[in-house]
């Protein structure tokens, strides 16, 4: 699952263009909303688009997004649990 993790941290970083940020600078139990790394709502959409094209998970529950896009150690159970891909 640390590979998963750390997998996540460069796709989070890529995707969302946070070229000041390092992996290394991302805990795991991070929040990764609010005073973690600071994402907001748009962020969250990229990060459900890329559940989808990268790991075949489609969330249909805003609800639900804001529960797994916690930290990246909820995020990759979450995907662990149910990726298709």
């Amino acid at each position: 699952m640390s590979e998963l993790k750390q997998e996540l941290k460069e796709k989070i970083i890529t995707q969302l263009n946070l070229e000041d940020i390092a992996i290394e600078e991302i805990a795991d139990n991070d929040p990764l909303f609010g005073d973690g790394l600071g994402l907001d709502s748009i962020d969250a959409l990229e990060l459900i688009v890329m559940l989808d094209k990268d790991y075949g998970i489609k969330l249909t529950d805003p609800k639900e997004g804001k529960k797994i896009f916690e930290s990246i150690e909820i995020m990759a159970a979450y995907i662990s649990e149910h990726r298709s891909k």
